[in-house]
């Protein structure tokens, strides 16, 4: 179990929960590590308290999406806050994650595939003709390409994402069984994951909503 790495979703712009999160988790004997996507990125004290945090494996979750001179200057932009990981979308093409790579130094730069609240009705929607799977493979072959350090994939693409890229694998749309998936689609339980070859789980709201104690004990057990 310590081997696994869980980064604890800590989507939320309140302060007193963010501390009570990275409290709890910290008394537990998993690995767990920390990503603060947009909504705390964002905040009032967000900036402020990540750059605070020390001996801790921080991920800043961006998710960059844009031309390579704006994610090569949005990753230089962060750089005091001395993150562990920082996200970039793969779908911003090759010659962008090229170039933020060169600059990412010690910084992991993680390529992020398709999103897990989407499925194949929703790219239909927005145009794409191509299975998720299809997409994602492709995408992970651009991932190695680029020698990203890491990639954020669905769990149910683990298997075809292994084919391709063989570096640090990291799963969101992670839920506790009997959880409800709430707006992911392509979801698995931890112990699902970890069977597919998952390194790394995300989780949010299947740790934090509720009891937090009762929750990570619950995650043990399920990874017995």
């Amino acid at each position: 179990m310590k081997k696994i790495k869980i980064f604890v979703a800590c989507d939320t712009t309140n302060l007193s929960k963010i501390k009570q999160i990275i409290q709890e988790t910290q008394k537990s004997k998993l690995n767990f590590a920390y990503k603060f996507g947009l909504e705390f990125l964002n905040s009032k004290n967000g900036r402020k308290f990540i750059a605070g945090i020390r001996n801790k494996i921080t991920f800043g979750d961006y998710k960059l999406a844009d031309i390579p001179n704006t994610c090569v200057s949005a990753i230089k932009a962060v750089k005091d806050l001395k993150l562990n990981y920082i996200t970039i979308h793969i779908s911003s093409g090759l010659e962008a994650i090229k170039a933020a790579k060169k600059v990412s130094g010690s910084t992991k730069l993680v390529g992020v595939t398709i999103l897990t609240s989407l499925d194949n009705k929703s790219l239909k929607e927005i145009g794409f003709n191509r299975d998720v799977k299809k997409i994602v493979y492709a995408q992970a072959k651009l991932a190695a390409k680029a020698k990203l350090d890491a990639i954020v994939c669905s769990p149910q693409e683990i298997n075809i994402v292994k084919k391709v890229f063989k570096k640090e694998i990291i799963t969101p749309g992670i839920r506790l069984l009997g959880d409800s998936k709430g707006d992911q689609k392509r979801t698995m339980s931890p112990k699902q994951a970890i069977q597919k070859g998952a390194k790394a789980l995300v989780m949010g709201r299947s740790l934090f909503n509720g009891n937090i104690k009762q929750n990570i004990q619950k995650l043990i057990k399920e990874l017995r």
